[in-house]
């Protein structure tokens, strides 16, 4: 059976892209066989997992793919349970729709203002015109960031309302591991107890999508 596809992308930079990838392929990983495809040309995600010990590798392979991102995809979906693009922070070289042609989900993740998520209406555009191809596709915005203690403002709540495209329950909350563990080339699943409570939200995340 080929494996499920997800695109993690946003035209805008500093959104949390790449560690959500990188978490989400994790967790994906303790359900079956998850590869990465690093689909950035800032490589962001290769980095990632070469940071790690060669005694405690990233549970996930990440790689590169030359030539067509949508064959190559369909190719190794053959091989997986789950593929997870971690897509360039730009629209304009036509990658991240590529991706979008061979997903069954895109995860959007913003940061929580309104600001932000108002930057990403041009991505919202590019996911309507996916889908004339791909009625198949699935778009969930994930809230990154998120302060602990702290609700969703009210403008950020209507600014959600304005989009056709659905919020996830589950968010990813600003939390100091997050970034460690990307030093450490590991996942939130590696580093033991400190890890636990982000682990346990990017689970919520993948049972909410699965």
């Amino acid at each position: 059976m080929p494996a499920r596809i997800f695109s993690i992308a946003n035209q805008k930079g500093g959104t949390g892209k790449t560690t959500l990838s990188m978490n989400f392929a994790a967790g994906l990983a303790k359900r079956g066989r998850a590869l990465v495809i690093d689909a950035d040309p800032q490589g962001s995600a290769g980095q990632w997992s070469s940071l790690a010990p060669e005694d405690r590798l990233f549970p996930v392979s990440v790689i590169r793919v030359g030539g067509n991102l949508a064959t190559e995809v369909k190719r190794f979906a053959q091989d997986y349970d789950f593929v997870v693009i971690d897509c360039p922070p730009t629209l304009e070289t036509g990658v991240m729709q590529m991706a979008m042609k061979v997903s069954d989900v895109i995860l959007i993740p913003v940061l929580p203002s309104p600001v932000d998520l108002w930057a990403s209406i041009r991505l919202v555009e590019a996911i309507e015109q996916a889908k004339m191809q791909n009625r198949a596709l699935k778009p969930f915005i994930v809230v990154n960031q998120l302060e602990p203690r702290s609700a969703l403002s009210n403008a950020m709540k209507q600014a959600l309302g304005e989009f056709d495209i659905p919020a996830l329950k589950g968010g990813i909350r600003r939390r100091a591991i997050y970034r460690n563990a990307a030093v450490d080339g590991a996942s939130v699943y590696c580093v033991g107890k400190t890890g636990a409570a982000a682990a346990k939200e990017v689970d919520e995340i993948i049972e909410e999508v699965l």
